[in-house]
């Protein structure tokens, strides 16, 4: 009820209006073109393939709301700049120069920003070439070479334009854009998902106990991730009198909130197109060639025992991009100095480096906790299914990304009120 009363109040003021309706705007494109189909297709091969081997594509369906499975325009989804946002973050580590740049403030950001487009667009022509020269070249109506470079160029220019949405979003809308066009995607995908267990409560295939496990299964995911989200450690802080002039400042107490879970959805989001990776490589394989049915086996969410290996392998990214994010996102020894200079100080810690290791112990600890929790929710709809028979796959993973997509847009929608009244008291 609070968040739609925030929402019927940000409505009725005029400049978030327009940046809702904006990005409304841009979400309903992505979907127009999600049904859009790739010329050069035969749509019933494509059909053929789908309904024989449907999940070695649940992953990529999940990102694309169902594009993949249809070979629109945006069957790629918005994967390839997740990756080569991953894969920018890592070198910005390994590489001094892009650290530097990454530090440079706003045309630092501008410059990483830009590098990140280059290599998503690259990333894409490559993924688009296994695409359609690898694991649909029996749907190709035809096989020169020009109608193989269009579908090409239309599957990468597809991701392409995702990502300026998702820039536009940004700048002119309200929430993270890359996210809300995944959040998009997995919302498009309920009705069907609903009317498919609809169908096997009506042939006997799924029991109503089941579906009443399930039902709390997601409500209980739903109050933890809300909690985990809102969840924080406040860290007390005490700021020091001093005299400036004949006036005393200082001496007033505040407190360094610490999320539980500083990265949000991000480290499950990574972690999935980390785990992309192996079966992107059967793109360029034969379907039935020994590499390739060995990644199905063993590394595919529907092999056996590939499901128990990749879960594990999920697992272990998730706790990892957690605390890899969070690091970015957080930096201690910045919040130590910051404090230092302005007087402040944790009472019963030493202004400094013992500042800072206290901030990282505890930072660490609380970490923790949001990373097991992201990879138990992102894992249990793995074990219901093997041993609850409901086939319900990555129910987990979409809820995460939906709740926590949802949870951030609405705190950057209260953000923008409390800065537009901010800004008409000063006036």
């Amino acid at each position: 009820m609070e968040m739609l009363r925030t929402v019927a109040k940000a409505w009725k003021i005029p400049d978030i209006r327009k940046k809702i309706l904006f990005t409304l705007a841009m979400l309903l494109i992505f979907r127009i073109g999600s049904q859009i189909p790739v010329p050069g297709m035969d749509r019933d091969v494509l059909a053929n393939t789908f309904d024989s081997d449907a999940g070695l594509f649940a992953l990529f369906n999940l990102f694309s709301g169902g594009a993949f499975s249809n070979f629109t325009i945006f069957a790629l989804s918005i994967t390839p700049y997740i990756t080569a946002s991953i894969i920018m973050q890592l070198l910005a580590i390994a590489i001094p120069s892009l650290e530097r740049l990454r530090k440079e403030g706003t045309e630092g950001r501008k410059k990483m920003a830009q590098y990140t487009r280059y290599l998503t667009v690259g990333l894409a022509i490559i993924q688009a070439i296994g695409v359609s020269i690898g694991l649909f070249r029996q749907a190709l109506i035809s096989t020169d070479p020009f109608s193989v470079t269009v579908i090409v160029l239309v599957l990468a220019a597809g991701t392409a334009f995702l990502m300026w949405l998702g820039e536009m979003i940004n700048e002119h809308g309200i929430g993270n854009g890359i996210s809300l066009i995944i959040f998009g995607g997995i919302i498009a995908r309920l009705p069907s998902a609903c009317q498919e267990i609809w169908n096997k409560l009506q042939d006997g295939t799924m029991s109503i106990i089941t579906l009443i496990l399930f039902a709390i299964f997601c409500v209980l995911v739903i109050v933890g991730i809300i909690m985990i989200q809102q969840g924080q450690r406040r860290i007390p802080v005490q700021y020091a009198k001093r005299m400036v002039g004949r006036k005393m400042y200082g001496g007033q107490a505040t407190h360094i909130p610490l999320k539980v879970n500083q990265a949000g959805v991000i480290p499950v989001i990574f972690a999935m197109s980390f785990l992309q990776f192996p079966l992107t490589v059967t793109y360029f394989m034969s379907s039935d060639s020994n590499a390739a049915l060995f990644i199905e086996k063993w590394l595919s969410p529907m092999g056996t025992p590939g499901v128990w290996v990749y879960a594990a392998i999920n697992v272990v990214l998730i706790i990892f991009f957690t605390y890899f994010y969070t690091s970015v996102t957080f930096n201690p020894e910045d919040v130590a100095q910051n404090m230092k200079s302005s007087g402040g100080f944790i009472p019963g810690i030493r202004p400094g480096k013992a500042t800072v290791e206290y901030l990282n112990r505890v930072m660490n600890r609380i970490t923790f906790v949001g990373a097991i929790f992201l990879a138990a929710v992102a894992i249990l709809p793995t074990i219901i299914s093997q041993f609850g028979g409901l086939d319900f796959r990555f129910g987990g993973t979409s809820l995460l990304i939906a709740v926590g997509v949802g949870l951030d847009t609405m705190k950057q929608l209260e953000q923008q009120m409390v800065m537009r009244n901010y800004s008409g008291f000063l006036k």
